[in-house]
């Protein structure tokens, strides 16, 4: 008996993915629950499972093509083993369903005015990402907002021609006169996507960034001489990420409009703080969601953020892993990175980048003396956020980290 393995539900406004890799051939003989391929979405890469036992019979479609939620990966021609157990119509998915937070999923379309790309058929998706056409520039006139193919079209008609290629990079226009001393890669989904982000923030948000710099030895005295008890008791290493996720929460308490976003013509106020952590990875940067790091002492985040670095190491991260943060953090320091100007994570506001921790000469107390220093830079919106706003947030962070007792005291 031939079973069809189709592409699982791929959790909330992900409609398609690419088959990333096959793990089987045409006559692999597969158990039950073994990995038959690894699909890639715009969000995370998921593996689909055999339902049954028994001998792949095909392969539908080819590593690198795109399917639908719904279509068919292969077909098993269930054996001996597969006969007892009964065929299922679809691999149960191995990504949880996404959360429905306040806040809309970083990948929906920052202004609800516009058509839903996300919900919309492939046609009408693809045609807007060929022509630049963005979704506030849309009128849907499908059901819950969904854009058609002709209302693309029609977009596109009203759009200028310079506005419409300008989010499309140059194209080459005859033979490049090195090529074959040069190797050409398809872009995967997650690096479209992280493309399409950033330079979606850059078009969207009146993005400014603001500097200052923080003396470390305070923490680093801290951590040096509590590390090894803190490590035995709570399982966990004391970095020095806790503490600015813990100074960053101080100062969003203080200033909300750093923990808002724009929707529509109206502001919302997040009371919640879910804080991203931007995590370098082989496949591309991804920024994992630490929910609720208010109410966590310091062992909870070292131990959250361990735990969704090793998951995203391991290309684990579930949709619910990727969505809903208010405010991120951006480590560049661990790469050696000494200054930056992080981009923003829409529909945030703002974001911190910290950097490499160095010894510089500072005068303090009338004398010069080698600190260990670190910049810190704050991108934010400043549509939403005041200068002032900025800067008072960022040396709220470096009083909270120069004094780490105000962290403990809550002052």
């Amino acid at each position: 008996m031939s079973v069809e393995i189709k592409v699982p539900a791929l959790g909330e406004s992900v409609t398609e993915a690419t088959v990333a890799k096959w793990l089987v051939k045409a006559g692999d003989s597969v158990t039950v629950d073994q990995p038959l391929c690894e699909l890639e979405t715009d969000k995370v890469t998921v593996e689909v499972n055999a339902s049954v036992a028994g001998t792949i019979a095909d392969l539908a479609v080819e590593e690198g093509a795109s399917v639908q939620v719904g279509g068919v990966l292969c077909h098993i021609e269930a054996g001996a083993g597969g006969a007892a157990a009964a065929p299922k119509p679809a691999a149960a998915p191995t990504v949880p369903a996404a959360p429905k937070p306040a806040a809309p999923a970083p990948v929906a379309a920052p202004a609800p005015a516009g058509a839903n790309l996300a919900a919309s058929g492939p046609a009408a998706r693809k045609l807007a990402d060929e022509k630049g056409v963005p979704a506030a520039a849309i009128q849907p006139s499908g059901k819950d907002g969904r854009a058609t193919k002709e209302d693309v079209l029609a977009a596109l008609a009203s759009v200028p021609a310079p506005s419409a290629a300008a989010a499309k990079p140059a194209v080459p226009a005859g033979p490049r006169s090195r090529a074959d001393r040069e190797e050409r890669v398809r872009m995967t989904r997650l690096r479209r996507t992280i493309a399409n982000r950033l330079k979606e923030a850059q078009n969207t948000a009146a993005m400014l960034t603001t500097f200052n710099e923080v003396d470390m030895t305070n923490v680093m005295a801290l951590r040096e001489r509590l590390k090894e008890d803190f490590e035995k008791k709570h399982g966990a290493r004391l970095g020095f990420m806790s503490f600015f996720v813990k100074a960053c929460i101080a100062g969003l308490k203080e200033l909300p409009s750093v923990n808002a976003e724009i929707e529509g013509d109206e502001l919302v106020y997040k009371n919640y703080y879910d804080i991203g952590v931007a995590v370098g990875t082989p496949q591309g940067l991804v920024v994992p969601v630490l929910r609720d790091a208010d109410v966590l002492d310091f062992a909870g985040i070292e131990k959250g953020i361990g735990e969704l670095g090793r998951k995203a190491r391991d290309g684990k991260l579930s949709i619910a892993d990727l969505t809903g943060g208010t405010f991120t953090i951006s480590n560049g320091g661990v790469y050696g990175s000494l200054m930056s100007t992080p981009i923003l994570n829409p529909p945030q506001s703002g974001i911190l980048g910290m950097h490499k921790i160095q010894q510089r000469p500072m005068v303090v107390g009338g004398e010069i003396k080698a600190r260990p220093m670190m910049y810190l830079a704050m991108s934010y919106d400043h549509r939403i956020i005041d200068g002032r706003e900025a800067v008072l947030f960022l040396v709220r962070v470096k009083e909270c980290i120069e004094d780490p007792e105000r962290l403990l005291l809550g002052v």
